[in-house]
């Protein structure tokens, strides 16, 4: 199944290949164990999780390095459950790093578990709340996990000032429905459609929502 993957990015190499096929036998083997993605859900795992993730990336491509700062690009992942869309970025960004944050421990657990047997260096995870979180990031992403408003009061003061994206520094809120209600507050909101990137029926009301902060 991981084959999905390299359909829609082929220019993925092949250890990211590799690590992309673990996925579904570490999902299926934690899952067992401590229950982060829903039993329905692990068999579509590389659709609903996965290519969901990555929904990010036609959005935005992290840079590697970034002007006057120390490293490359920094993303905060809020409410990461499982992993996502952490985990999947960070396969496809290894340059970028990506700091996972959970308010539930055993979730964090599974995550940790996974960034271990994927050797991933550019993950790290913290317990807590995302108010609580230190430092800037350039981007902060999530799969839905409240309304934009309260996100939006969690995470105003986490952001860089200096933007050296194609798009301004900010949220990259992956969220399905009508979002016109929740987003009136937010003029400068982009909403982007998923099912113009992929095919499957899954993603008809996916959107990934750009609001820069």
């Amino acid at each position: 199944m991981s084959d999905i993957i390299k359909a829609h990015f082929p220019n993925i190499t092949e250890h990211q290949q590799n690590q992309f096929a673990q996925l579904e036998g570490l999902y299926r083997e934690w899952n067992a164990q401590i229950n982060v993605i829903s039993r329905k859900d692990i068999d579509e795992l590389y659709t609903r999780h996965v290519l969901h993730s990555l929904g990010i990336v036609s959005v935005v491509r992290f840079r590697e390095s970034l002007p006057n700062t120390s490293g490359g690009t920094r993303v905060l992942d809020v409410g990461t459950g499982g992993g996502f869309p952490g985990i999947p970025l960070a396969i496809m960004f290894p340059k970028t790093h990506f700091h996972l944050v959970d308010s539930i421990a055993k979730k964090l657990k599974v995550v940790d578990a996974v960034v271990e047997a994927l050797g991933l260096t550019n993950v790290t995870t913290e317990h807590g709340r995302a108010e609580k979180v230190k430092g800037r990031f350039d981007f902060i992403v999530s799969r839905a996990v409240t309304n934009m408003t309260d996100f939006v009061s969690w995470t105003r003061n986490k952001v860089r000032k200096d933007s050296y994206h194609e798009i301004e520094n900010g949220i990259l809120y992956l969220k399905g429905g009508d979002l016109r209600e929740e987003l009136k507050p937010f003029k400068h909101a982009d909403v982007y459609e998923l099912e113009d990137v992929f095919e499957d029926p899954f993603f008809e009301t996916k959107k990934v929502v750009h609001l820069p902060l």
